[in-house]
């Protein structure tokens, strides 16, 4: 099991995670801070593992992700890391053909929160990223998400080329959202499916894109000529969903 770690930040935040049992690798609280609730997160971390460490101000503004750390921050074991297996395992459970969302090199946060959040809501079974140039589960991932990470499954692949590979022998279907493609109404997206969403500036790769199936354009009507990564996420996931209905 692979853990990536959490940065969670803010006296409710930190609180919340040593009482409900979350195991936290290390505590950062600001140097002389006095107040009643800080004072309440060291006791409860005394009763752990966790190792306090007390630190300037100026520092815990350097490590903190929102800026609102309100003088501490923890760092945790994040959220597990499916494998792969896990994602199909959960579309078999719910006696249903599998529903994957593959990013290819989403590196902004916030995107990857978005998306993880959009499959849930769409019904899928999990997400796949891979593990260089992409984002990880960090703090704003999480927030972002909306308590989507809790219950989508995340898998980290090497090769997210072999990883498509591997998914074709068991029976899925590779989609891919592409200016150049076929307009998405037109393809039939029903059965087993990955859906492939870009990079945020070059979209999807040569590679990847070669090994996909069918490529789907979005219609667009206005004067730019992209969505964001996770916009577009949405938009051909509820095409999925509404030909998954009919």
């Amino acid at each position: 099991m692979r853990y990536e770690e959490l940065t969670i930040e803010g006296r409710n935040a930190v609180l919340e995670a040593f009482r409900s049992g979350k195991t936290i690798d290390k505590l950062f609280v600001q140097d002389g801070c006095k107040d009643g609730p800080v004072q309440t997160i060291v006791r409860e971390a005394r009763k752990t593992d966790a190792i306090i460490n007390f630190v300037p101000r100026e520092r815990l503004y350097q490590m903190s992700e929102t800026g609102k750390h309100q003088g501490v921050i923890a760092y945790a074991a994040a959220y597990e890391y499916a494998e792969v297996e896990d994602i199909l395992k959960a579309a078999e459970e719910k006696g249903e053909p599998p529903f994957i969302f593959l990013l290819d090199g989403i590196e902004d946060p916030h995107n990857l929160g978005a998306i993880i959040r959009t499959a849930n809501l769409a019904g899928a079974h999990g997400v796949i990223i891979p593990k260089h140039r992409a984002a990880g589960l960090t703090a704003t991932v999480a927030k972002t998400s909306a308590g989507a990470l809790n219950y989508t499954p995340v898998a980290k692949v090497t090769n997210l080329a072999q990883t498509i590979e591997d998914l074709k022998k068991r029976g899925l279907w590779f989609v891919c959202a592409d200016m150049g493609g076929e307009v998405m109404y037109r393809l039939n997206l029903k059965g087993p499916i990955g859906l492939v969403i870009g990079n945020e500036g070059n979209g999807v790769g040569k590679l990847i894109r070669e090994k996909c199936d069918m490529i789907a354009s979005i219609p667009m009507k206005g004067d730019i000529d992209s969505l964001n990564a996770s916009v577009a996420a949405g938009v051909l996931a509820y095409e999925i969903v509404r030909q998954r209905l009919s």
